[in-house]
């Protein structure tokens, strides 16, 4: 008890305590004293509810796209041969440490509107301007997240099939099973608790991501963190701010909590 007081006392002091502020703040509106008023006027604000529904949607839609394509790149890695495997397989690793905006500024170089794409299109047709102008639109914000994303499915993915007995796939295959088969009846029941993981796992991180939009430039997308960005420093409006962050900080705790469960069932 007496080891597990100083780091019990530091997590209350620098998290536990910024929380509780935030929700205090929450409560306090600037005409003074203590109510409920700041959550009645920003749950009664257009621009809250459609910051929540951007982000309710745009969550679930990377965290899909980034199981499908996260499974398939990792099926390429684990049981195609080709030169370079492994240093793929180690590049995954690292790619996990890059921050969201470096992603998404690669992105900018290549789609946005004084990108490579756009830049080849004038100078091949004459035209005065590029057609690639997806990267400022909720579908930029799509890939940029599923581009940053397939790497935390990709990495449960790996080591569950490194740990996947081969003479089933060999056996399978010695009895006339074709590819897409044996990936139906075998490697895919074996990769449903890390898919399950990884995927949960993505979806908390897209619900609070805020550098890629951000970055994106994409001005008609607006998320939860985005919102609470632009009340906290463009509007000056603290308690609308904090009330935004105690809906965010809800959502996160409750898929966090649902990660876990998955987690533990899945024994990923």
């Amino acid at each position: 008890m007496l080891w597990a007081l100083p780091p019990v006392a530091l997590l209350a002091v620098f998290f536990l305590y910024p929380l509780v502020l935030v929700g205090r703040q929450s409560l306090q509106p600037d005409t003074g004293g203590t109510s409920l008023r700041p959550y009645a006027d920003v749950f009664a604000s257009a621009g809250f509810r459609e910051a929540l529904w951007t982000t309710v949607w745009l969550a679930p839609a990377a965290t899909a796209g980034c199981l499908v394509l996260g499974f398939l790149l990792a099926l390429v890695i684990a049981f195609v041969p080709f030169p370079g495997a492994k240093a793929v397989a180690r590049f995954v690793d690292v790619f996990l440490s890059f921050p969201s905006f470096l992603v998404t500024l690669a992105l900018l170089f290549v789609y946005g509107q004084v990108g490579m794409a756009n830049g080849l299109w004038t100078d091949l047709t004459g035209a005065a301007e590029g057609p690639f102008r997806f990267l400022t639109t909720p579908w930029g914000v799509l890939l940029a997240e599923i581009t940053y994303f397939t790497p935390f499915v990709m990495r449960p993915l790996l080591a569950a099939f490194a740990q996947l007995d081969t003479a089933q796939l060999e056996a399978a295959s010695s009895l006339g099973a074709r590819a897409p088969r044996i990936v139906r009846r075998i490697i895919l029941p074996e990769a449903l608790p890390a898919l399950a993981a990884g995927g949960s796992l993505v979806l908390v991180l897209c619900l609070n991501e805020f550098g890629i939009v951000l970055f994106t430039g994409a001005k008609g997308v607006t998320t939860l963190p985005m919102l609470i960005y632009s009340k906290a420093i463009l509007e000056s409006d603290y308690p609308g701010a904090c009330v935004v962050a105690v809906v965010n900080v809800l959502l996160s705790v409750g898929l966090y909590g649902l990660y876990r469960v998955v987690s533990r069932r899945a024994g990923a």
